[in-house]
């Protein structure tokens, strides 16, 4: 990377069937991955203005988004472009600081875009380092052409730009003079809400509050904000049928994946084992080094289920399982993933079970039946069972019909 000031204009035109964390599975059988992909940040609206809020940002000229290289929370740590894929590493909180110029942070490792030692050359590296207020982590948006804007750094006035124009993932970002190219325009695709219906999806249902009441001792990992986010790319989850349907979804859903995980202490299975079948897309052998034992709030497990979401959801679970551990946002879209696409022990998705009216045990019996379901394990059940019922009366919904399996 040179800091050397060079044209670029004429270069640019030619270019869970074992045990969860407590020793249940989220998803116990192995199951077919005929899938439709998710939107990556289905529902979110590309704008026109730039305010305070939590945006996803993409390249004009390929799409990509802009990245923190491996969710990486450590200072310096690479910012990149890259496919877009829902997870923390591409949400950022834009946060106005003075003069018209604004903050951006990452939301998974809460350190700010930032241009390397407040460099004033051109080519001088984005990265992401802790918020100190320099003039080199501020940034103003210039509208350019409709909804594309040029992100300019405070102490240059120089545009952010995917260096050299390059389509591929990995490339870095860099600071430099503005010259009206594609690869030096963005789009800001708002994903918190902002302008939003109010009255829909997971956020309307479920407050901060409640959810902290829910979980009061629950690992830091499992974050609001990130659960919110996560629900907005399903958004069937929590916004199908009445508003007593609506609620009884959402308690079944933390019912189970409370039983899965302690009430979201653990992350990770306690007894990990490597969960590598046959079954499975093509191509979805086991990688060697990777286990696939259970992750996240279903506690995902098998290389099959591994293979399904990450095709499904744009990430590359197969190749890199503790991504699930790692970025709370992919995680909770596994759980999301598998409770409205997946019939898993059952016949139903966990979403159709509830939306349709067959009730809670049905749920269940999708998640663990083949262990738990048909006097299996009703202790197991009876725990599931509780739970269920201590949130919907949280959420203030009775809990319907047929509770057990």
């Amino acid at each position: 990377m040179s800091g050397k000031f060079v044209s670029r204009s004429l270069a640019l035109l030619g270019i869970c069937g074992g045990l969860s964390a407590l020793g249940g599975c989220g998803d116990a059988e192995p199951v077919p991955a005929a899938l439709e992909p998710v939107g990556q940040v289905e529902g979110a609206a590309i704008v026109d203005t730039i305010t305070e809020g939590t945006y996803v940002i993409r390249s004009v000229m390929t799409n990509k988004c802009i990245d923190v290289a491996s969710s990486s929370t450590a200072d310096g740590a690479k910012v990149q472009q890259w496919d877009c894929n829902g997870t923390n590493a591409q949400r950022f909180r834009v946060t106005p600081t003075s003069g018209g110029y604004f903050s951006i942070i990452n939301v998974n490792s809460n350190k700010a875009l930032d241009i390397k030692e407040a460099s004033t050359a051109a080519n001088a590296l984005v990265h992401q380092w802790g918020y100190g207020g320099g003039a080199n982590q501020q940034f103003r948006f210039v509208k350019e052409v409709g909804s594309e804007f040029s992100i300019r750094a405070r102490h240059t006035d120089m545009a952010i730009d995917v260096y050299w124009g390059n389509t591929a993932n990995g490339t870095e970002l860099v600071q430099y003079p503005y010259e009206q190219r594609t690869n030096q325009r963005w789009t800001f695709d708002r994903i918190d809400g902002g302008g939003g219906n109010p009255g829909t999806g997971l956020a309307a249902i479920l407050s901060e509050s409640t959810f902290n009441a829910m979980f009061p001792n629950r690992n830091p990992f499992y974050t609001y904000s990130s659960l919110i986010a996560a629900a907005s790319t399903f958004p069937a989850f929590a916004n199908t049928g009445s508003l007593e349907t609506r609620k009884r979804e959402v308690a079944a859903f933390f019912a189970n994946t409370a039983h899965e995980t302690g009430n979201y202490v653990y992350v990770e299975e306690i007894n990990r084992g490597d969960y590598c079948g046959s079954w499975g897309p093509p191509g979805c052998y086991c990688v060697a080094g990777k286990k696939y034992y259970g992750r996240g709030p279903i506690q995902l497990s098998w290389n099959g289920n591994y293979c399904a979401a990450g095709a499904a959801l744009g990430l590359p679970l197969h190749t890199n399982p503790d991504l699930l551990a790692q970025d709370a946002n992919a995680s909770w879209r596994s759980a999301f993933w598998f409770w409205t696409t997946q019939a898993g022990a059952g016949t139903m998705s966990a979403h159709r079970a509830m939306v349709d009216g067959h009730g809670f045990g049905e749920t269940i019996r999708t998640i663990n039946g083949s262990l738990e379901c048909n006097g299996r394990n009703p202790g197991q059940v009876q725990s599931r069972i509780n739970n269920y019922q201590h949130f919907t009366n949280m959420l203030g919904v009775s809990p319907g019909g047929n509770l057990g399996c």
